[in-house]
């Protein structure tokens, strides 16, 4: 990127499983003027994801495995090579994903170096917050003091120098507390911003508390690594 040039804007979408919403979250992206392209890595689906991505014009990248988010979100990292700036974001958040032009700003203005979206409190019943003040506790700890008030918030924005330093990503649901804290220990500065974006959460259901089984191993495992091996 020159001096002069606009910075070329990427996102990466990890999805599986996500035919209901992801037409609406491509189309939301892509309406965004500063966002070039919208990568969709296909997480082995075995619905529709894909072709409705690509129907709304995203470029696919198709897995023949599930891997997980972390290996998509690598998997997807290598063809984004050329963009200045990264939105992560989930392939779950429909119409709302425009709000990451809220994640963008600071990064145009060269305020920050990673957003990370804040999302509203749920209405109804979730999760007990078990996993989310635990990856608080522990970023705190290893990430110089920082009080992550959305510390398992999958939507962000990353500079390419903040992205490179961070690479590769942690495996399955421990991404976004390894981002942060690699982030951190190397003085990127890190923003939380305030959205009113939404996706489907899960509940006090039985497939909510296997979700949440899952996300507390990925998410303990990312920081003992973080915690032993830096």
């Amino acid at each position: 990127m020159t001096l002069d040039s606009k910075p070329r804007v990427v996102a990466l979408v990890p999805a599986h499983n996500e035919e209901e919403r992801i037409a609406q979250t491509v189309s939301a992206i892509l309406s965004l003027e500063d966002v070039n392209e919208c990568i969709v890595i296909d997480d082995a689906s075995s619905d529709e994801t894909a072709q409705k991505a690509a129907d709304c014009r995203a470029r696919v990248v198709r897995l023949q495995r599930n891997v997980g988010k972390g290996a998509a979100l690598n998997a997807g990292a290598k063809y984004c090579e050329d963009a200045d700036i990264v939105l992560l974001l989930d392939g779950d958040l429909g119409s709302s994903a425009s709000q990451a032009d809220l994640l963008l700003k600071p990064l145009l203005e060269g305020t920050a170096d990673m957003t990370i979206a804040r999302f509203p409190r749920p209405t109804g019943k979730a999760g007990f917050g078990l996993v989310k003040n635990m990856a608080r506790k522990e970023i705190a700890k290893m990430g110089n003091g920082f009080d992550a008030q959305a510390p398992l918030s999958g939507q962000r924005a990353l500079t390419r120098a903040c992205l490179d330093a961070v690479l590769p990503f942690a495996s399955g649901y421990g991404v976004e507390v390894g981002l942060t804290i690699r982030a951190l220990r190397q003085n990127f500065r890190l923003l939380e911003v305030e959205t009113t974006m939404t996706h489907a959460a899960t509940g006090r259901d039985l497939s909510g508390f296997i979700h949440r089984g899952k996300q507390f191993v990925h998410v303990w495992s990312a920081l003992m690594k973080l915690k032993h091996k830096g």
